[in-house]
């Protein structure tokens, strides 16, 4: 089978360290590739599971929480000293 090139736009920082793992794995980004899309082709998918983040309930209270502080900060301390927030903190 003939090869073909194929660009691919990604993040540099990203595709350093795919590049660094894929070299500790023994194989370099193209044989990466393959494999990926090997595997795609075999599945007829994507050959993992994708997902979106669902964030808890904690993660959302504190979300809303600074939504309302942002909202109305005159009900809020600010600090414009770092040890006065801590000594607040550890009361």
């Amino acid at each position: 089978m003939a090869n073909v090139s194929t660009n691919i736009k990604v993040d540099a920082a990203l595709k350093k360290e795919a590049q660094e793992l894929f070299s500790a794995l023994g194989m370099d980004m193209t044989t990466a590739v393959n494999i990926f899309l090997r595997q795609a082709v075999r599945e007829q998918g994507i050959p993992f599971h994708v997902t979106r983040i669902v964030p808890n309930q904690d993660t959302l209270d504190a979300l809303a929480e600074v939504k309302e502080m942002k909202r109305h900060p005159e009900n809020y301390k600010g600090y414009q000293d770092v040890d006065e927030m801590m000594k607040d903190l550890v009361r």
